[in-house]
Order: structure tokens, then C-alpha cells, then sequence
């Protein structure tokens, strides 16, 4: 038995279109300070919108999981069924994922679906990514210490056709979240667009 209760219904109670938007990048890049930054813009607008981190997620759903290329497109899969089960409910979600593999967030855009997918590439280069290196984890790589580490040990595949391109090394973080709000704020709009949106795509 299904939800009595439409998308379009949940819509016109937030006066925005659901979305998420999939910030892909290296380990350092910027994501997940981006995306809580970009809530709070959110939320202090009027939004409704919740983060997905995929570093607190793998202490919580996805802790099972290790690094290998099964686990990790595994790691992928659950995240965007979680974002779509958001979306269905009416939220902006935006997740903070590494998702190395363009075809591993080709699948979470089918999962998500099309017309609710914004991929987002946080370039960050792997230079300035290893100079940060807050936790440690590109020393433990290079030294040997951490297997399959994307950008070192293991390869990360850039968006083919991201929606926005952000490069952390060379733009302040207001800037950054600034251009994501802006491209949120079009994506989702207000409640006039909705009803045109769920009748052109028959959502």
C-alpha cells in the first residue's frame, strides 16, 4: 500500500521543488564544509534541506562497509535510496560524497532520478586536498598505510558535465556556497514552478 500523499502535495507544503544535489570530489576537497554551509543558507531562506555527509554516514548505515570497489558502489547505492526517500518527502538533500566512479553517480542519478540530480564537482586539487589533510589520511596513504585511497591509491574519475565546478583552492567558501544557493534557489523554484515542473515531467 502506497503513500496517500503526492510529491506535489508535499511541494506545495515546503513552496519548493525536491532536489538533490550530489557534491562530488577528492577526500579534502571541501565537501562536507560546503554542504553545511549551503544547509544553513537553506534553512535560514526558507528551504527545507538536509545534509547527507558521507564520513558520518559510514559510522551509522554504512559502517558495515569497507573500501573495495563492491563496497564502495554499495556505499553509493545506499546513499542515493536515502536521498530519494528525502526527495519523495518533499527536502532538498545534498550530499557530501567522495563517489570516485562516474558510473557509480550515473547510478545514483537513476536511483534519485533525472530531473532531481544536480552533480556538483568540488575540483579541488590534489595538491591543496594534501596539504590540508586534517586527518591524517594522505600522510597514512602515501606512507603505505591506507589501501585503495582515492587520488593516491586509487582513481578518481571527474564529472563529465557537472551542473557547477568548484574549486576550493581558488575560491573563499562564502563564494563557493554563494554559487551553490544560486543554482539551489533556480533548481527548486518556488511554488509557481512547481506545478509546470510535476506536469512537464509527470512526476
Amino acid at each position: 500500500m502506497g503513500s496517500r500523499v503526492r510529491l506535489v502535495d508535499r511541494q506545495q507544503l515546503f513552496g519548493h521543488r525536491a532536489l538533490t544535489i550530489w557534491l562530488t570530489g577528492l577526500s579534502g576537497a571541501g565537501k562536507s564544509t560546503i554542504a553545511y554551509e549551503l544547509e544553513a543558507r537553506l534553512v535560514r531562506s526558507g528551504f527545507s534541506a538536509v545534509v547527507l555527509d558521507g564520513d558520518n554516514l559510514r559510522h551509522g548505515l554504512n559502517r558495515n562497509l569497507g573500501f573495495s570497489a563492491a563496497e564502495r558502489q554499495e556505499n553509493i547505492r545506499r546513499v542515493a535510496e536515502v536521498a530519494r526517500l528525502m526527495n519523495d518527502a518533499g527536502l532538498i538533500v545534498i550530499s557530501a560524497c567522495i563517489s570516485p566512479l562516474c558510473s557509480d553517480r550515473e547510478a545514483a542519478r537513476g536511483i534519485v532520478g533525472e530531473h532531481k540530480f544536480a552533480e556538483v564537482y568540488v575540483s579541488t586539487p590534489l595538491a591543496i586536498c594534501e596539504q590540508r589533510d586534517c586527518k591524517g589520511l594522505y600522510a597514512k596513504a602515501r606512507a603505505g598505510e591506507l589501501a585503495q585511497f582515492t587520488g593516491i591509491s586509487a582513481p578518481y574519475e571527474a564529472p563529465r558535465n557537472p551542473v557547477l565546478e568548484l574549486d576550493t583552492g581558488a575560491l573563499r567558501l562564502d563564494e563557493s556556497v554563494d554559487m551553490l544557493f544560486r543554482m539551489a534557489r533556480h533548481c527548486c523554484s518556488p511554488l509557481a514552478e512547481v506545478e509546470r515542473y510535476d506536469h512537464e515531467y509527470h512526476i
